[in-house]
């Protein structure tokens, strides 16, 4: 009888040691297949030899068996491509690992003038010559041009990359969804001062100050300004705050321009003819507020928001409670990837 209990122990013991082992494979297993690359696009619609052409950095990762949609993701300013999969922080922060779960692809890209993407002139770059880029990476990511070939691209932009969103899925309608977040139609007069205060000559900061080819047009945040800026009235979060810090990046005077012109005054968001989900911070401080948009709510952004959609847009709106610009930050983030996903299940599908 012993020596059948000890046989049985031992047996548990090894089972036991052999699912300690085989765990971390399994999950290693399920993980996305992420590549680097580097996309020829150009500021124009059509591409000519010269200075208008660059290279735009995207991240690409699919899911394990593959996914028919990508969702391409466009940052804000002065912000990279970090910001959909932020290191440093929990994987609760990562929209794109949530995205590759939800099992979609991913490209999250860094905005021309930005990152691993070419530096031009800043004077070059607008929000609507961004959008010519972006456009020119979704025409290569369906073409197979450089790597996989997708057949469905949603767009999904936060703040400044949400006004390329725009301008791009209205002037091309090469896309079958648009996820904007962290931009509505009527900005906070009262409080987005502190946002656009935050903001210096690149070249003047000691860090961005080593990135080679940058003029006097290419901005960044001053130091310690990230909460202020694009976190505040949310909370506190020092782990998070160093994060943000340690991978903010650039922004071009001249994107701010047209993406207020166009994007923000101009209804130019009514041209745009398929699926689109807008999400905020409930406590933006850039977009809502008094004298600008009702984030209380989800109804309530709906509202405000509506009449720049077209009917075929079917918008549908989502709030992060309790935080402010920057919601992939928020301790609330999970609940925007998975508004974002189940959207994306209903509207788009893989």
């Amino acid at each position: 009888m012993r020596l059948l209990l000890r046989r049985l122990a031992t047996a548990v013991v090894v089972l036991l040691c052999a699912g300690t082992v085989l765990t971390p494979a399994r999950a290693s297993a399920a993980e996305a297949a992420c590549q680097d690359l580097h996309i020829p696009v150009s500021l124009v619609d059509v591409p000519l030899l010269g200075i208008m052409d660059q290279t735009m950095y995207g991240r690409l990762c699919v899911p394990p068996g593959g996914s028919r949609t990508l969702q391409v993701l466009v940052p804000g300013g002065t912000y990279s491509s970090a910001y959909y999969d932020p290191p440093g922080l929990p994987e609760t922060r990562s929209f794109r690992r949530a995205v590759n779960n939800a099992g979609y692809a991913t490209l999250a890209l860094d905005r021309v003038g930005s990152g691993r993407s070419s530096k031009p002139l800043s004077q070059l770059l607008t929000a609507t010559t961004q959008a010519n880029a972006v456009h020119h990476a979704i025409q290569a990511m369906r073409t197979g041009a450089v790597g996989p070939r997708f057949d469905k691209i949603v767009l999904v932009g936060h703040s400044l990359g949400s006004a390329t969103a725009i301008i791009e899925a209205a002037t091309f309608r090469d896309v079958a969804g648009v996820v904007i977040t962290g931009f509505t139609h009527r900005a906070a007069p009262l409080t987005v001062l502190p946002t656009l205060a935050a903001l210096s000559p690149a070249v003047l900061d000691e860090r961005m100050s080593e990135v080679v080819g940058l003029d006097a047009g290419y901005l960044t945040t001053l130091q310690g300004m990230r909460y202020t800026a694009f976190h505040s009235p949310g909370p506190f979060d020092q782990q998070v705050i160093d994060a943000d810090e340690a991978s903010k990046d650039l922004i071009a005077a001249g994107e701010i321009v047209d993406a207020v012109v166009i994007a923000l005054v101009l209804p130019y968001s009514r041209r745009i003819t398929v699926p689109v989900l807008v999400a905020m911070g409930e406590r933006d401080n850039v977009f809502c507020g008094p004298l600008a948009s009702d984030c209380s709510s989800a109804e309530s952004l709906r509202q405000g928001e509506a009449g720049y959609y077209s009917p075929e847009a079917r918008l549908r709106t989502f709030v992060v409670p309790g935080y402010g610009h920057s919601i992939n930050f928020a301790p609330g983030a999970p609940l925007l990837h998975n508004a974002v996903t189940s959207w994306t299940n209903e509207m788009v599908g893989r």
